[in-house]
């Protein structure tokens, strides 16, 4: 079967990949769709450390195959949107409702795909680049058929991650003061998160200029170039401010725009030992820096809140798909997307 495939130090497009069955507790999905985030570009530049060889990707949706003994909340030909987070469900993490939290889900990579006989890592638990993976019974969750492949791919991280991050994580509420830097895919999320949740103002930042419609579409009340013009739409700072690009000098400005007892959430992927600097004495007006990991999110929950409200009009999916390509097309896709002139490219099967 076709899947992309990272050896450590190219990656290309494979046509001979083989996947085991589902054992006990497994699902086996066919992938319909997979979106392109830049945590698959990081493993590629080294920003991630991942051991090779590897099958990419981990935003996906697709079609139920087969399953293995004792799975029944999934049965094949159910349609299906991938989690990462492959939870045990029996540690005091998962028992406290913080599958994202789970020891037994963090670095513990698992190889049920082989080439040529020798076995091949599986990326983030998912691996979505490929024709069909194998993942645990919990990280696929039945989502209604009415909703497109290509837009449901992208619950799976993009929307998780952002929306979760604003209404899990940040606990955005009504009236509240909401700045986002960086309006990809995943800032977008975090855009339409705080409007969703009720808050008053929502500032987008970014260079492009070309992505304010697009940000104000998915619910931001301003735009700006850069952070240095924040000031202007809230001389007062903010009550949340969120980092999504990953570059060390603009968590120092998260911070800096922060408002009496405001938060910054960082979601942006810096490089492993990348380090930060802040006036510490800035935060002793009861500021808070987060960290933020899936949107802290409890996926069996929250992906079939984020279907709902897609159903109902309240969060946008198809607005993300900005460009699909097929899974030969990897490189124009990875190009594409690593321009940033893409919310989100998706591949397709």
């Amino acid at each position: 079967m076709r899947g992309v495939l990272f050896d450590g130090k190219r990656v290309e497009v494979v046509d001979d990949l083989e996947v085991r069955g589902p054992g006990p507790g497994e699902v086996q999905v066919a992938v319909a769709a997979a979106g392109l985030c830049h945590s698959d570009l990081s493993v590629i530049d080294g920003t991630i450390p991942f051991p090779s060889p590897v099958v990419l990707g981990h935003e996906g949706a697709g079609v139920v195959s087969a399953v293995g003994a004792g799975v029944a909340h999934v049965a094949p030909g159910d349609h299906v949107a991938l989690s990462t987070i492959a939870n045990c469900g029996t540690c005091g993490e998962c028992g406290r409702g913080r599958p994202t939290m789970c020891r037994a889900a963090i670095g513990r990579p698992e190889q049920p795909f082989s080439r040529g006989g020798r076995p091949v890592y599986q990326f983030a638990a998912n691996s979505a680049f490929a024709e069909r993976t194998v993942v645990k019974a919990v990280q696929a969750v039945r989502i209604p058929e009415d909703i497109p492949l290509t837009s449901a791919a992208l619950i799976g991280c993009a929307v998780v991650t952002g929306v979760g991050a604003a209404l899990n994580r940040a606990r955005v509420g009504r009236g509240d003061s909401v700045v986002v830097i960086g309006a990809g895919g995943i800032g977008l999320n975090v855009v339409q998160g705080a409007r969703i949740a009720g808050a008053s103002t929502v500032v987008a930042v970014d260079t492009d200029a070309g992505k304010e419609g697009v940000a104000r579409r998915f619910g931001a009340t301003d735009f700006c170039s850069s952070t240095g013009a924040v000031r202007g739409v809230l001389p007062g700072g903010a009550d949340h401010v969120f980092e999504c690009v990953g570059r060390v000098s603009l968590v120092r400005e998260a911070i800096e725009l922060l408002d009496r007892h405001g938060q910054a959430i960082l979601l942006g992927m810096p490089a492993a030992a990348a380090e930060a600097s802040f006036v510490v004495s800035s935060l002793f007006l009861d500021k808070s820096i987060l960290g933020c990991r899936y949107g802290s999110a409890r996926p069996q929950r929250d992906f079939a809140l984020y279907a709902s409200l897609y159903r109902e009009g309240r969060l946008l999916l198809d607005e993300l798909v900005t460009s699909t390509y097929g899974v030969e097309d990897f490189a124009k896709a990875a190009e594409d997307a690593g321009a940033g002139g893409v919310a989100r490219a998706v591949l397709t099967f």
